[in-house]
């Protein structure tokens, strides 16, 4: 059983966790950890959040609090409540300087093998699982515990990198954390003579040790400007790098005044960014903000899929800063022992937070892990399981632990009655974070461990998209019923493949079209029920934007939004006119249908019986409007349903307004529905013609996205 360092968001307090060996993925590296650094500045800032007051995170974080207050008007406040109370409730793993030994080598990966020593970004964890493009093999030279440093030196080296200095050009490094003091060590095998100022004297005379000409502190107790005077000969700073973590403008304004004409910033830290024009329009100053470790970061086809920059073209990525300063590490042209203030063992991380927390001067705190045979158990027993309930039919396995999972499904099972026997998740910590806090008695990361559990008897599968149709046939296959949070397959043949499987078993399989089984939903059906003409539907969607390169755009893993998020709304369209789609066309918004269109489209959808309903699923709308909007037209009146709170009645005899407090998207009577369904041996809530059907109404609504032809279906459901 192994360990790992995670913080409590809501206390600030920091634990160690047992959780299971994380999964080894494509891609990746299983590495067993031998050492990792606590990054002074950045998780310094974590805990001080973390402790801090609520009004004190408010102020911190302005933007995510209107974001809050604008899910409060379009949702209401307790959804919005529950939903930020989730978030607080999930661990934050800390931790990304790590340095151990490749333990198993991930299908697709090249220049690794097991025994290889390597440097990464992984947590404080015993065994961390690493894609390849972020680790990089540790020369002999270097020991463990220097190694740890490399992730840390590489986004300094990234941040002089953008500096471009030259040999001989004078350099001042504002902020001598671990950052800056590596910096200066960089700056100087770049040939520069450096200033560094910072208001601690002794990291001042540490700088001075690793090689800075001279030092200053800041404002009122020096004079950096007088400094740099002397520093430069009175010509200015050829460069200055900000590598300082305060609040105003003061460092970004000195700054600019030392810099000679057409002098360069870069800024790795965090400062206030009011700039004094004058400053740098007299000057013709170049100011650059330093993105971490360099090219890759934040692009999940470099980090994620390893698909590498070509070094014709990208020189420097990630991977190869990193092993640049492990390069010079091996050659002892940089060194990071005299950096070390504090080592603790990981399981007493709580100590060594303390001391972050405590000492304002505390610089590298090094974790050392135990040795010996890698920790490799993949599944746990949880310390904390409940009971199983007397006669209780329905034993759940859980495969995913996101944030859907936490704070929406599993707090649906539990008021359900279910006994929580496994649940599984290839991050081992996300499955013993969720497993520990709905009291599962199995932990794993493998989830053949919940398809060979005989105490398992339903399988909710709320993984990403890529993975339903496979995991979905595994769990029918070991005779288990399943649950199948949306979509149902990403391409035909994983359609027809889960059919197949469907058949060939006597088990319950519902997809999460939970929308249908909205209150509002249920008494828009009944009101539809004897209409005599055709109905026009309406749907708009207010789905918001993406970050790019969200997993969900991913044809490949998340199957893009259609197919993995429109399709509930189709689903609710024909369930509410119940009768079979005929034809799909989509129009999307622009002229690229692979650009913004596949986030912006408008569906229209035609029916065996007349009937049109219109979606307008849209990502270029406010917040602050409601999510998701639907009319009906038929028989001279009119249903309007306003984001699952309103229903109401124009011209509908006996009817006029249904009003809830809280928003119910069906979830909870979805859940019902299918336990129900499984205790009582019924037939399935969904039959699954249906959810085929509306799947390949997704497929085609793509298809005619990307075309522009009209897809005709055919009206007979399999």
């Amino acid at each position: 059983m192994l360990k790992q360092v995670l913080q409590d968001l809501r206390t600030g307090r920091i634990d160690v966790l047992e959780t299971p060996c994380p999964a080894l993925l494509p891609g990746h590296l299983l590495v067993q950890t031998r050492a990792s650094l606590i990054s002074a500045g950045s998780e310094r800032a974590l805990l001080e959040f973390g402790q801090s007051s609520w009004l004190g995170r408010a102020r911190s974080q302005p933007d995510k609090v209107r974001r809050v207050l604008e899910k409060i008007r379009s949702d209401g406040i307790l959804p919005t409540l529950e939903t930020v109370f989730a978030r607080l409730d999930e661990p934050l793993p800390l931790g990304y300087c790590n340095a151990g030994t490749v333990v198993q080598v991930g299908e697709g990966v090249e220049g690794f093998r097991p025994g290889d020593r390597v440097a990464s970004n992984g947590p404080h964890a015993e065994m961390v699982c690493v894609p390849r493009n972020l680790c990089a093999r540790v020369p002999d030279t270097v020991p463990d515990d220097r190694a740890a440093f490399a992730v840390l030196g590489s986004v300094g080296l990234h941040a002089t990198r953008l500096l471009e200095p030259t040999l001989g050009e004078s350099v001042a490094v504002f902020g001598l954390g671990l950052v800056g003091l590596l910096s200066v060590q960089l700056l100087r095998a770049h040939g520069c003579r450096v200033l560094g100022i910072d208001p601690n004297p002794a990291r001042r005379d540490l700088a001075g040790v690793l090689g800075a000409e001279s030092t200053q502190a800041p404002g009122p107790d020096g004079d950096p400007l007088a400094a740099s005077r002397s520093s430069s000969s009175s010509r200015g700073m050829d460069a200055v790098l900000i590598a300082a973590s305060a609040p105003g403008s003061g460092i970004i304004r000195d700054a600019a005044r030392m810099c000679r004409k057409r002098g360069r910033i870069v800024l790795v830290g965090v400062v206030g960014l009011e700039l004094d024009r004058t400053d740098f329009y007299e000057r013709e100053l170049t100011f650059r903000v330093s993105c971490s470790y360099g090219p890759g970061r934040y692009d999940p086809q470099y980090e994620s899929h390893g698909r590498d920059y070509p070094l014709a073209y990208v020189r420097w990525t990630e991977q190869r800063n990193i092993e640049a300063v492990l390069t010079l590490l091996s050659e002892g042209r940089m060194d990071v022992g005299p950096l070390i203030s504090t080592r603790v063992p990981q399981a007493e991380a709580a100590r060594a937070y303390q001391v972050l927390a405590s000492d304002g001067g505390a610089l590298g705190i090094v974790l050392d892990y135990p040795g010996g045979a890698p920790p490799g158990q993949r599944a746990i027993e949880s310390a904390r399981s409940a009971t199983k309930p007397v006669g209780a039919v329905v034993s759940a396995g859980v495969i995913g632990a996101g944030e859907f999972a936490r704070s929406v499904l599993l707090p649906a099972l539990r008021r359900s009655g279910v006994h929580f026997e496994s649940i599984a998740a290839r991050r081992g910590v996300s499955a013993a974070l969720a497993g520990r806090t709905f009291r599962f008695r199995q932990i794993t990361s493998d989830s053949r461990d919940v398809f060979d559990n005989p105490a398992v008897n339903t399988v909710f599968i709320l993984t990403r998209h890529d993975s339903h149709a496979r995991l979905a046939i595994e769990a029918l296959q070991a005779g288990k019923h399943v649950f199948l949070e949306k979509p149902l397959a990403l391409n035909l043949e994983e359609l027809q493949a889960v059919a197949r499987a469907h058949r060939s078993v006597n088990r319950q399989l519902l997809v999460g079209f939970n929308r249908r089984f909205s209150p509002h939903a249920l008494a828009l059906k009944r009101l539809l029920t004897g209409r005599q003409a055709a109905a026009a539907l309406i749907m708009t969607v207010n789905a918001g934007p993406l970050p790019p390169g969200h997993w969900l755009q991913d044809p490949l893993q998340g199957g893009g939004r259609i197919v993995g998020e429109a399709v509930h709304w189709i689903d609710l369209m024909y369930f509410l006119v119940g009768h079979p789609i005929v034809s799909v066309s989509g129009t999307p918004l622009g002229r690229d249908p692979q650009g913004a269109g596949w986030d912006s489209t408008t569906l229209c959808l035609s029916f065996a019986d007349g009937s049109v309903g219109t979606l307008h699923y849209l990502t270029n709308g406010s917040r602050r409007f409601p999510k998701e909007r639907l009319e009906v037209m038929y028989d001279g009146r009119i249903l309007q349903l306003d984001n699952f709170r309103t229903l109401t009645g124009y011209g509908v005899p006996g009817f006029a307004r249904m009003k809830t407090w809280r928003q119910d998207k069906g979830h909870r009577g979805e859940v019902a529905a299918f336990l129900t369904a499984i205790r009582s041996g019924a037939q399935p809530v969904i039959p699954f013609g249906d959810m085929e059907h509306v799947t390949r109404a997704s497929f085609a609504a793509v298809e005619s996205t990307r075309t522009g032809a009209v897809i005709r279906l055919q009206p007979d459901r399999s």
